[in-house]
């Protein structure tokens, strides 16, 4: 909604990331003031009235640019008179019917001296009468590595004690640090990033910047994002990417082949395979020989040995290691898979191999395998979409059972084995729905791995988190920023936070109770702490600079205070 052409409104209800929330945590609904930009097409002036009635349906964020902010003195007219309007001595206004409306929020530009950023307003209530107003300010100074700007704790409280008249106050701090940030190489232009940070809060605070203590509440936050090249499951992803690729053929009719990167092709690995069971079948090798019986770690262990403590071992059927074979010579070509299929078909409709399958594997090679033991095997077709699905079924039953491997040791809980077996590694959908759910296991994977090797979480931890992760993938698509939030005892990252710099360190001062608490904050960010100050100021901020032979870390200084008017 357009106020006087040069204002827009928006209203920010409770299903949205309140832009406020880090300085006030009041009504879930506000409205939310900022610089109008026009797009083009439009007229404000034909869309609007300065003195139509605010309808809420009308008021909802626009699509485009960020944010842009208002000067300061229109945003404190603005202010006034939304305080005015709230104010049941207006009888001048003629209001026939007073209601209070949400609290207001408006974006300024830091034009004036204080450098403000937000002005803010509540109507307090007693009822459904309103009987007075919160006006908050909130300022911001910096970027600077200059603690001599800092506030003095004792000083804030004073401060805060004479603004309200209070004999006692409350401290509480907050403290956020960066645990580990990684950006994906299979993305590096979108930006795709893995961000493990914690988040702690504690009662009293005795000193501005000061350590959280081990009794503090911890929340560690976890953003992943699959595709790093660091990740040690790595290998599991280009192995999933692969199947990607023939989901996406299957579905389209056009797969991207990878390039060969090796002379030898997948045709003649697969013949040589074909060749040594056949072999062993005839008695050429005795029971006593290690190749026999070829127990191969799964695909990435092999190759990783630092995945060994991951997944583990585990044996591989015939149709695993066919994957195996064909994924690792890259099968680059539709041919390939029609000619290594119909070499496979073709043994054991001849009766030259009888291979061990897993029980309960569903794909159509299998079945195959598995009708072979009894001498006839059905006529299969290897034309159209036909070797694409029937590879991509084989891909997706031994990926299924390599995160069944890793997850099965998290899950002691039987009720939670059958949640997973019911729902991530379910039959009943269609193959493409069954890929997504991988996907989703694969996103489960980076969490646990990371959790585990980087931060070194036990196993009640992990257990926990998997069970979070579980949850929330059964009810919501496929969501890598998503941030999965699980409570821990400090003590577990205090090796991460103790010697370093917090992201974000805060201190609220606050007295009263109910309607009549009053509240400052003071904060220090190494990141603008508002989202309008980046598109006002871009490119004007740095993280750090360098003193002597160290870098010092640069802060963003923020202060929120507040001011009750009470209605006479």
């Amino acid at each position: 909604f357009f106020f006087q052409t040069d204002v827009e409104i928006c209203l920010i209800d409770g299903s949205c990331k309140s832009p406020v929330g880090s300085f006030w945590n009041g009504n879930n609904t506000i409205y939310v003031l900022q610089k109008a930009q026009h797009h083009e097409k439009s007229d404000p002036e034909e869309d609007s009235n300065p003195g139509d009635a605010l309808d809420a349906s009308e008021l909802v964020p626009k699509e485009g640019a960020g944010p842009v902010a208002l000067p300061v003195t229109r945003a404190r007219q603005l202010n006034s008179l939304y305080a005015m309007v709230q104010n049941p001595n207006m009888t001048h206004l003629k209001i026939r019917q007073l209601v209070a409306l949400p609290p207001l929020w408006i974006r300024c530009d830091g034009s004036d001296p204080q450098h403000t950023y937000w002005l803010g307003a509540e109507p307090l209530k007693a009822g459904p009468k309103i009987t007075g107003i919160s006006l908050y300010t909130v300022t911001c100074n910096g970027p600077t590595a200059d603690k001599t700007c800092f506030a003095n704790l004792e000083e804030l409280k004073t401060e805060h004690k004479m603004r309200h008249h209070s004999s006692t106050v409350m401290t509480k701090g907050f403290a956020q640090y960066e645990l580990l940030r990684t950006l994906s190489a299979e993305d590096t232009i979108g930006g795709s990033e893995s961000n493990i940070y914690v988040d702690m809060t504690w009662n009293t605070v005795d000193k501005i910047l000061e350590t959280p203590p081990l009794t503090s509440a911890a929340t560690l936050n976890i953003m992943l994002a699959s595709g790093d090249p660091g990740s040690p499951v790595y290998r599991v992803y280009r192995e999933l990417q692969f199947l990607l690729a023939l989901a996406e053929g299957l579905k389209t009719g056009v797969t991207e082949w990878p390039e060969p990167l090796e002379s030898e092709s997948a045709v003649e690995l697969v013949q040589e395979f074909l060749t040594d069971l056949k072999r062993k079948m005839a008695g050429y090798f005795t029971s006593g020989n290690g190749n026999e019986t070829e127990k191969i770690k799964s695909d990435t262990a092999a190759v990783d040995s630092s995945m060994t403590s991951i997944f583990g071992e585990r044996d591989l059927d015939f149709a695993e290691q066919l994957w195996c074979k064909m994924r690792s010579k890259c099968v680059s070509s539709y041919q390939e898979v029609v000619e290594c299929l119909t070499l496979i078909i073709k043994s054991l409709a001849r009766g030259d191999i009888q291979p061990w399958i897993h029980q309960g594997s569903s794909s159509l090679l299998s079945k195959l395998v598995q009708q072979s033991y009894h001498g006839k095997i059905e006529t299969v077709s290897l034309s159209g979409i036909a070797p694409i699905q029937m590879l991509l079924e084989v891909g997706l039953d031994k990926m299924k059972k390599d995160y069944v491997n890793f997850f099965t040791g998290k899950l002691s809980n039987s009720r939670s084995c059958l949640l997973f077996q019911d729902y991530f590694i379910s039959t009943s959908v269609d193959l493409q729905e069954q890929v997504h759910r991988v996907q989703k296991l694969h996103h489960m994977l980076e969490i646990m791995v990371s959790s585990t090797v980087f931060l070194h979480l036990k196993h009640e931890n992990l257990y926990l988190l998997t069970q979070i992760c579980m949850k929330y993938y059964k009810e919501n698509p496929l969501n890598e920023k998503h941030v999965f939030q699980l409570p821990i005892r400090p003590a577990l990252v205090k090796n991460f936070y103790q010697d370093g710099h917090p992201e974000i360190w805060k201190v609220d001062i606050s007295s009263g109770h109910g309607q009549k608490e009053v509240k400052t904050t003071w904060q220090v960010s190494t990141n603008p702490p508002f989202e309008h100050m980046t598109s006002n100021s871009a490119g004007l901020f740095l993280d750090s600079t360098v003193k002597g032979n160290h870098e010092e870390i640069m802060y963003f200084i923020t202060l929120a205070q507040c001011s009750q008017v009470h209605f006479v």
